[in-house]
């Protein structure tokens, strides 16, 4: 029933993620060891603040981001089975490496889109403008396959 709590800071600044980093500021990570009938489990929790711009419409953004994450540590695998189980982590001569599996979950949640809003209407793909702000002046232009369709409508359109 023992626990041992950890924190401490991580710098993944120039860790780049869609071609910027927006890690800018340190990513805390807290969290804690508790031996559970004799099972140690460690649980964190990865808190930082991404600056980033918005996949849509560009805008530049400060979010939030929070990740947890859960292990089992095990001096030895009692079964072959479970050495590709992601949950547990063998202990080298009883110690964890808190910071790389922090890193590591961290890397891996990170957001493949990140975005201002999730109504964000992004930007006119002829003018630029900021479909967000309203609609802009622009007349679309029909897709090139729908060419013919669209001239059977226009010449149904003249004849009603």
């Amino acid at each position: 029933g023992k626990k041992i709590s950890f924190q401490f800071s991580m710098d993944l600044s120039s860790v780049e993620f869609g071609g910027y980093c927006p890690v800018a500021e340190p990513v805390v990570v807290t969290g804690e060891i508790r031996n559970m009938a004799g099972v140690l489990v460690l649980t964190g929790k990865a808190e930082t603040t991404l600056h980033a711009f918005c996949d849509r419409c560009g805008k530049a953004l400060l979010r939030p981001k929070t990740v947890s994450f859960e292990h089992m540590l095990a001096r030895e695998l009692a079964n072959e089975d479970d050495a590709d189980d992601d949950e547990i982590i063998l202990l080298q001569d009883d110690e964890v490496d808190a910071e790389d599996l922090a890193r590591t979950a961290f890397i891996l949640n990170m957001d493949t889109k990140i975005l201002c809003s999730e109504d964000c209407r992004g930007l006119c793909p002829i003018c630029g403008a900021d479909l967000n702000e309203g609609p802009c002046g622009c007349k679309k232009e029909a897709d090139p396959r729908l060419a013919v369709l669209a001239k059977l409508l226009q010449q149904d359109g003249e004849q009603s």
